[in-house]
């Protein structure tokens, strides 16, 4: 009779406790429409239970906002629009999520552990003097998380004790959130405070493609050392031409100026886990693996029948890549 009591007790007051928890979410955008990243940090979101909220800072970010209105499952949608935010500085917009946790009372701050949300919840967490959870792959509970350590060669539960959680989530980990069956109406919020002269944006360059997006793609191929210079990266890109695959590379190939570094994929770089990855000419230093490793199915191309790679390779070819990847292409129709 105790022990039912007991149990009816705990599940209420476990109720009890969510109804209380709200999120954050800091949106990722280019004030055009949402990075795929926000959708992931949406169902890592949902995890956590209770109100979900989404912040969008920009310049003309309408149209992202708009984007998340469809979302279902949230609460508010809260829109900061400044000259501010030009560039999306992490010095600009930490007072913004201060000034609106501070409004709102947030027990979670959520982003996608991107090179945007790396830069901007650290210092977030500084000015709140709690402890960031970065990283995080797994949600066991409102205080409970699961995150790689170790170049992803170790994985840790812990439990958060700070009363605000702050948290990036690795995106290959949580399914995107599906943008449909929600009708959620933006409210602006104050952006008084938010303008800095610590940091200038001044101008970025971005590399345009007619393959897909490296982190988003279901296919990547990925080439390291072994392919001795940037014009054998050709090879590559004629195959994945084929495959209609993203083309990546390993630090060491990034390091030795073959490619530029928005390719790389690793510890350092970006995290990858598409239905196939073909690692070719990469000996699979732990820093590489840890960006993709989680791959569905993983191909290694590679001479050295010793190299690192094998080990986690779904399937193996101990060949010369510059005589194996022009075959494999002419292969494809």
């Amino acid at each position: 009779m105790f022990s039912g009591y007991s149990r009816q007790f705990t599940s209420q007051f476990s109720n009890h406790l969510k109804r209380l928890q709200s999120t954050l979410i800091i949106a990722e955008h280019d004030n055009k429409g949402l990075l795929p990243i926000t959708q992931n940090a949406l169902t890592a979101a949902k995890k956590l239970g209770g109100e979900i909220s989404v912040l969008v800072a920009g310049t003309k970010c309408g149209p992202a906002a708009e984007a998340l209105s469809k979302a279902n499952g949230l609460s508010k949608i809260l829109v900061a629009e400044s000259d501010a935010f030009s560039g999306f500085t992490a010095e600009s917009l930490t007072p913004l999520v201060i000034s609106t946790q501070k409004q709102f009372n947030y027990t979670h701050i959520v982003a996608g552990a991107s090179a945007f949300g790396k830069a901007l919840l650290p210092r977030v967490a500084a000015k709140l003097d709690v402890s960031p959870i970065s990283d995080v792959i797994g949600i066991k509970s409102p205080d409970t998380f699961i995150r790689s350590i170790y170049a992803g060669n170790a994985i840790q539960t812990l439990k958060a004790n700070d009363p605000i959680k702050i948290l990036s989530v690795r995106g290959t980990s949580f399914e995107p959130d599906v943008l449909e069956g929600g009708s959620v109406k933006s409210e602006p919020v104050s952006t008084d405070g938010c303008a800095t002269d610590m940091t200038v944006f001044i101008s970025q360059e971005l590399s345009k493609s007619d393959r897909p997006e490296l982190t988003s793609a279901k296919s990547v191929i990925s080439g390291g050392r072994g392919l001795k210079s940037g014009d054998n990266f050709k090879l590559l890109y004629d195959l994945a031409d084929k495959l209609n695959a993203a083309v990546g590379a390993s630090r060491a190939a990034v390091d030795a100026g073959f490619v530029a570094n928005d390719l790389q994929v690793g510890q350092t770089g970006k995290i990858v886990a598409p239905d196939l990855y073909i690692a070719v000419g990469i000996s699979g230093a732990i820093q590489h693996l840890a960006g993709m490793k989680d791959s569905k199915t993983i191909v290694a191309i590679n001479k050295d029948p010793e190299a690192p790679i094998f080990q986690v390779a779904d399937y193996g070819l101990v060949a010369d890549l510059f005589k194996a990847v022009p075959e494999l292409t002419s292969k494809l129709s």
